[in-house]
């Protein structure tokens, strides 16, 4: 089968781009730079990944809101930390037709300051606590740097719950319960991710702390896929959020949020895919199973009869499946479908019909065998375990064996993945490590483990380990 010109292992970057246009699932030719069109594909998975994630807020209780694109300035001013983190990637909007706005507008680069204020019109009594709502938005930020579809974009598909709580120990229990869902879905993408704990300079414009996800990429390079923020009562002082108690006391409320772009989709791409296309866990992909009739002059009739035989079943069972009858090779045919991604292809010829068989290839490995036609849907649902089950080992192996503790920089170098190094908790030694390596600061792991070195820049003795990597 044809491949891409570009070999993943051999140029990872130039390789993507080619594969996610080859695949069809964005056109970067609008006259915007980062901000593409979704192609019918790519959009059809990622509103496969939204139902996934809106799964994951029903069964947790958070409800689905819809906010407004513009957000009057005044409304953005009220937290200084937020403007100066946002400040020079806003988008204004600053006439009406001809006439200029008494105030500008701008598009939300996130939507803390466009829910706040009317949290506070919600949000009277401790009944009305815990508050947890979510939207799927789009947000704008103006990026500077060099866009790359679905990693580094300027219009951006995004996904931000936004929780309103009675006290910090309340909104703790949130943050747990949002690494719980984040790991859910991660799983489910078949995208093993770790959590780190944000470096103070580094964290979102507001917060208390924030915690990121980031996944390794093939090109040893991390990619943040979200990131859950605690604020305390950061924002709720500003926007005047809050609750009376049971003893009839005002008191501010505590907040946080948790936050997901289209680099889900980008992580998919990178992690997942080969020099034959993307490849796509079954969750998730628009047609689960595609059948390809291999059609000889006077068999038609019998091999499309079966080919629909099979199509009926798996669509009674709930499985996506699509019969490729167009006047095209089988081969031509294959190739396509491996470049979009789909799961498991389903072969049925005259021999297979005579012998009551079909035969299944797998997207993720190529392997091939044949079952018998009363079998498929029960072998494909097992397929897909194995093939799900095959991604994240895959992707898992990949991370582990990029994983480096190392006691100095020097043992640093040259490492192709994430390092972590013994810190003593400044910025400043942080940065010089970033410096010498050419790296960025991830952050801390989440849960606390003694180190018994010595900050490798300082010398002082190291509070933890401090994470760096090369960054998208």
């Amino acid at each position: 089968m044809p491949e891409t010109k570009v070999k993943k292992e051999e140029d990872f970057n130039e390789w993507y781009n080619e594969v996610v246009e080859l695949a069809d699932l964005c056109d970067k030719r609008y006259p915007i730079k980062g901000m593409n069109v979704w192609r019918p594909h790519g959009w059809e998975i990622m509103q496969n990944i939204d139902g996934i994630i809106r799964g994951e807020m029903r069964r947790t209780n958070h409800l689905e809101v819809y906010f407004p694109l513009l957000i009057p300035e005044s409304l953005f001013q009220k937290e200084a930390e937020h403007i100066e983190g946002f400040g020079g990637e806003v988008y204004w909007v600053t006439h009406a037709g001809e006439n200029k706005l008494e105030e500008r507008w701008l598009l939300r680069p996130t939507s803390e300051t466009a829910m706040y204020p009317v949290f506070s019109l919600w949000i009277r009594s401790h009944s009305d606590l815990p508050l947890k709502v979510f939207q799927i938005v789009n947000t704008f930020r103006y990026e500077t740097k060099q866009t790359r579809a679905f990693i580094r974009v300027r219009e951006i598909h995004f996904f931000e719950a936004h929780t309103c709580h009675r006290d910090f120990e309340d909104a703790e229990r949130q943050i747990a319960e949002d690494k719980e869902i984040a790991t859910r879905f991660f799983n489910k993408l078949c995208l093993p991710f770790i959590f780190n704990k944000r470096p103070e300079w580094d964290k979102f414009a507001g917060a208390f702390y924030t915690i990121s996800m980031d996944v390794l990429m093939p090109s040893g390079r991390t990619l943040q896929l979200g990131s859950i923020h605690q604020y305390r009562d950061n924002f709720a002082k500003p926007y005047d959020i809050k609750y009376e108690d049971e003893n009839g006391e005002h008191k501010y409320c505590h907040q946080t949020t948790y936050g997901m772009s289209e680099r889900v989709i980008g992580a998919i791409v990178g992690v997942h895919g080969d020099n034959k296309g993307i490849v796509l866990p079954p969750v998730i992909a628009p047609v689960q199973v595609v059948i390809v009739p291999i059609i000889f002059k006077g068999k038609e009739k019998m091999v499309l009869d079966a080919c629909k035989q099979v199509h009926s079943a798996l669509e009674s069972a709930s499985v996506s499946s699509y019969l490729d009858e167009r006047e095209d090779t089988p081969g031509r045919k294959y190739y396509e479908w491996e470049l979009k991604g789909v799961p498991v292809r389903v072969e049925v010829g005259p021999r297979d019909v005579e012998k009551g068989t079909v035969v299944l290839a797998r997207r993720d490995t190529g392997e091939k065998r044949e079952v018998k036609l009363e079998d498929v849907v029960s072998e494909v649902q097992n397929l897909f375990e194995d093939i799900s089950r095959n991604l994240i080992e895959t992707a898992k192996r990949l991370l582990e064996s990029s994983f480096f503790r190392v006691k100095n920089v020097d043992e640093a170098r040259g490492k192709k993945g994430i390092v972590e190094i013994p810190w003593c908790g400044r910025e400043e030694c942080a940065v010089e490590m970033e410096n010498v390596l050419d790296m960025r600061t991830l952050g801390e792991p989440l849960d606390a483990e003694e180190c018994d070195e010595n900050c490798p820049v300082c010398g002082e003795k190291a509070k933890t380990w401090v994470r760096l990597a090369k960054t998208y």
